[in-house]
């Protein structure tokens, strides 16, 4: 079984989703080609030998740094057919998922996404997928000789295998058609810890009362070291900034740790949260919905509570 997997850059360092993506695949077995499209540091190339691809195809053409959707479906494309390779990973994303679609298209292979642990080959080849915005799974056999994979955040453990990759220059052959499409400008969020990578997420909402209020969150995310995030009506009243809003029409998450803090737990508001591996919502109405979907909860004040659990992280560390 020949693997290629799909390295997401950002300012030229490779994604943590991304490192999930060549760790599923070296946990499926077989051999493993990474894909870098774009500018990227040598060092950060050369690394990916460690998480268990043996070899990366880096295709350093200035033109792949913008990141246009059909460019990089042509591109990854080829590599599957350069490569003789079987199967394509992703990492889900604004990026990735499109991109796989379109891959799936060009070459006829069987697509899933979603998928949030490793396939099972005992009858077939069956990939466990969420459905209904995480609130149930669907187990999908992929028929096709060749198969394009989009995995969920967690799906993988990142972890170290040992072992070097050869650094392959990749040049393939761009079509200019596919430049229609030009992308004029992005904006970018700012922060210590971005949400889509971040492994702990401190959110807020509604019962935070006023922007005035959000320095006792922010300063319970700086000593966890984690990214600060909000409900959609935070977002809509200008409190936060848009790129902060966590939902179903906003970023979905899936860090180790969520807290949700004075956020009641709409259906969209889950449905951006619910792939996180703990829960803690913390909220003074003892029937708010989220404590429903929550590992753990407290029933207090945010004002009460926040400053006293910062206190206790920074007196145990």
């Amino acid at each position: 079984m020949s693997t290629l997997v799909f390295l997401e850059t950002s300012e030229g360092k490779i994604r943590k989703s991304s490192l999930e993506a060549v760790c599923y695949a070296h946990a499926m077995g077989g051999s493993v080609t990474a894909v870098v499209l774009g500018p990227a540091d040598a060092s950060e190339v050369q690394s990916i030998g460690k998480y268990g691809a043996q070899k990366v195809l880096h295709a350093a053409d200035s033109k792949l740094e913008k990141g246009i959707a059909q460019v990089y479906a042509s591109v990854l494309a080829q590599a599957i057919k350069d490569e003789n390779a079987d199967i394509l990973i992703l990492a889900s994303s604004s990026l990735g998922t499109p991109v796989a679609a379109k891959v799936a298209v060009k070459t006829g292979a069987s697509f899933a996404a979603n998928v949030v642990e490793l396939p099972n080959l005992s009858n077939g080849f069956v990939v466990r997928r969420s459905i209904y915005t995480g609130k149930a799974f669907a187990h999908v056999e992929l028929k096709n000789q060749k198969k394009v994979i989009v995995i969920r955040k967690n799906a993988a453990e990142i972890k170290e295998v040992g072992g070097n990759a050869e650094i392959v220059a990749y040049s393939p052959t761009l079509n200019e058609s596919d430049f229609n499409t030009v992308i004029l400008s992005s904006e970018k969020a700012t922060g210590d810890v971005l949400l889509p990578e971040a492994e702990i997420v401190v959110s807020g909402g509604r019962g935070l009362k006023g922007p005035e209020h959000w320095g006792i969150l922010e300063e319970l995310a700086k000593t966890l070291h984690a990214a600060t995030g909000c409900s959609k009506p935070v977002s809509d009243m200008g409190w936060r900034p848009h790129h902060e809003h966590v939902g179903q029409t906003g970023v979905k998450v899936a860090p180790q740790l969520y807290i949700a803090i004075g956020i009641s737990g709409a259906i969209q508001h889950l449905a951006g949260v619910n792939s996180s591996k703990c829960i803690v919502v913390i909220n003074k109405d003892a029937e708010a919905p989220f404590f429903k979907a929550a590992d753990y909860g407290i029933v207090g004040d945010a004002f009460d509570v926040i400053p006293k659990l910062t206190a206790a992280i920074k007196a145990a560390n």
